[in-house]
């Protein structure tokens, strides 16, 4: 790799730290975070003076050790309790006011990813676009929040206060091991030469050269780690489907398949694991193999000093320790290389979601107005997230007392007008009137788990509603054996028939009582002796209210509880738009 190439790579990283760290200590918990921040910098300090006073005791204890001084001895073994008890404090509370601020941070960063994301629609266009780009946007996004954000905000703190303890520490050692470690003289060529400071030197060399090795042996990994997180994220996402598609599996019989598909994605996490483990271990001989080199080489260097009486045992020990802080610092980069290949992937995932979220929150789309008194388009135009147009031109109006039935061949753009008369279509251009109290009812309903109530009243309070509104709903939907079960906990998406759903959906509208519905396939999976009773009570409801009713429908049995027809018919090809819309 070019240097020109390294440095932008540097460069785009510290982007990243900066883009992804820098909105929690502007926020509006920054004195907060600061503060603890502070803290903890304030005790990484605290912790190097502790080992500066730790390194000269090395110098005095050995000293008395070798000179048999047995007052001075017990004194520093007195000296040595007091260092050691403000370094135990030390290390606790900067563990503490870590956790503290990895906490905080992580529930600021959850917070403001889980508004975002949800804000706006944008999780909706996100999985819209990725539809777009066959699956190349950001994968598994409640991965991202759950997991990642986790890591990084562990990974930055303990890396970046790793960095500052390894600099503090260098500064604070360097001088000493220059002090200590005097001059080295050769002669080359009959003139003689003598290098000042030889040990900081030798540690400098060292570890710049065991650095560039570790990078070279250990830089395969930053690409196996984010890997490993999809492929983790991937497989844990099939057996969250194989459950809640549990039935529609078994009445398939696609257990063998889907157990396939399962070692599939799990032969991938293993495969990438292993391949990671490998690195890793490439990396570990290294490592290990420099880390036990690390605590001779000193002695090496400075033994002739030693027997020739230029330095007493406690110098050396004393150059021993200073040397082992040096080395421990340059060595930073060496020792925490597998968890910046960790933190740079976890960075890397969280930048993609950040613009993945950026991105939707942009997208173009239709105006759309709030609040009307009639459901309006104008000059609508409405496209598939692979930009193929599907319908051009819309002007179309429905007033209070419509009923308008769409129909069409599938795949024309009903359920598309439908979204994008509920206003949540991001690939439409025009303009969208929408009136206030309208609910929509998809033909695939969406039910939180937990008691029937909240599921009921969902996304409102059940609280809103008493028990004898939501029991009367159940009723009017033709589901009086849920009547009685208002405080049962299940998972009702489960639980319930796809006619028992969809009849749950329309309790909603029944118990909430909206002006104006729209209806996508709402009774799709009733039979028509169901389904007739229930959409004359819809009917009712809506005009009774001084709203209107648009359904979208193939059964002809509908056609009675509606006034006017849009039908959908394909164009010939070339035609600019693949339907066109006329009314009757």
């Amino acid at each position: 790799m070019k240097l020109p190439n390294r440095l932008s790579l540097v460069t785009g990283t510290a982007r990243k730290f900066w883009a992804l760290t820098t909105p929690y200590f502007s926020s509006d918990q920054k004195w907060k975070a600061r503060a603890l921040l502070a803290a903890i910098v304030a005790l990484n300090l605290a912790s190097v003076y502790m080992l500066v006073q730790l390194n000269d005791w090395n110098r005095v204890f050995y000293d008395a050790l070798q000179t048999r001084d047995q007052p001075v001895f017990w004194a520093q073994l007195l000296r040595f309790t007091y260092l050691a008890l403000g370094y135990i404090v030390i290390a606790v509370y900067k563990f503490y006011f870590t956790q503290l601020l990895e906490v905080r941070w992580r529930a600021w960063m959850t917070a403001h990813y889980m508004q975002r994301w949800l804000g706006d629609r944008a999780f909706y266009r996100m999985e819209l676009a990725r539809f777009a780009t066959a699956g190349a946007g950001p994968d598994n996004p409640d991965q991202r929040i759950q997991e990642d954000l986790g890591l990084f905000t562990t990974y930055s703190i303990s890396l970046s206060m790793g960095l500052l303890n390894a600099g503090v520490t260098l500064v604070s050692f360097i001088g000493i091991l220059w002090g200590l470690s005097g001059g080295f003289a050769f002669s080359i060529g009959g003139t003689s030469y003598e290098i000042a400071g030889f040990m900081v030197w030798a540690a400098l060399a060292y570890c710049l050269a065991g650095s560039i090795i570790t990078h070279y042996i250990g830089r395969p990994q930053i690409p196996l780690n984010f890997q490993q997180q999809r492929l983790e994220a991937d497989f844990r996402h099939h057996l969250v489907r194989v459950r809640e598609y549990s039935e529609a599996i078994a009445l398939d019989k696609g257990e063998a398949v889907e157990r396939g598909h399962l070692d599939l994605r799990f032969s991938r996490v293993l495969g990438n694991y292993l391949a990671l483990i490998k690195a890793q271990k490439n990396l570990i001989w290294f490592t290990t193999f420099f880390g036990q080199a690390a605590v001779i080489f000193p002695f090496l260097v400075a033994a002739p000093r030693f027997f020739s009486g230029a330095i007493q045992l406690g110098d050396l020990m004393q150059i021993s320790s200073a040397f082992g802080q040096v080395q421990d610092s340059l060595a930073w980069f060496i020792e925490n290389y597998s968890s910046l290949a960790s933190w740079r992937a976890t960075a890397d995932r969280l930048t993609g979601f950040e613009d993945s979220i950026a991105s939707a929150e942009t997208t173009p789309q239709a105006g759309v107005t709030q609040g009307t008194d009639s459901l309006q388009t104008q000059d609508l135009a409405l496209a598939l997230p692979t930009g193929k147009l599907l319908l051009a031109g819309l002007s179309l109006s429905v007033r209070p007392g419509d009923s308008v039935l769409i129909e069409g061949p599938s795949g024309s753009g009903k359920s598309t007008l439908f979204r994008a008369f509920a206003g949540i279509w991001p690939y439409a251009l025009g303009k969208v009137s929408v009136p206030q109290d309208m609910m929509c009812i998809p033909q695939n309903p969406y039910f939180p788990d937990g008691r029937l109530r909240d599921a009921l009243a969902y996304p409102e309070q059940a609280s809103h509603y008493d028990d004898a509104a939501l029991r009367q709903a159940l009723e009017d939907a033709l589901l009086p054996q849920l009547a009685r079960r208002l405080d049962d906990e299940d998972a009702w998406a489960q639980k319930l028939s796809g006619g028992e759903r969809q009849r749950l959906a329309l309790a909603r509208v029944f118990l909430k009582k909206p002006r104006w519905v729209l209806a996508d396939e709402a009774t799709s999976a009733l039979d028509e002796a169901t389904e007739k009773p229930l959409y004359e009570r819809l009917a009712t409801l809506v005009r009774s209210g001084g709203g209107a009713l648009v359904s979208i429908a193939h059964r002809p049995a509908l056609e009675p509880f509606h006034q006017r027809r849009w039908q959908l018919s394909k164009l010939p090809e070339g035609s600019g738009a693949a339907f066109q819309l006329s009314a009757s």
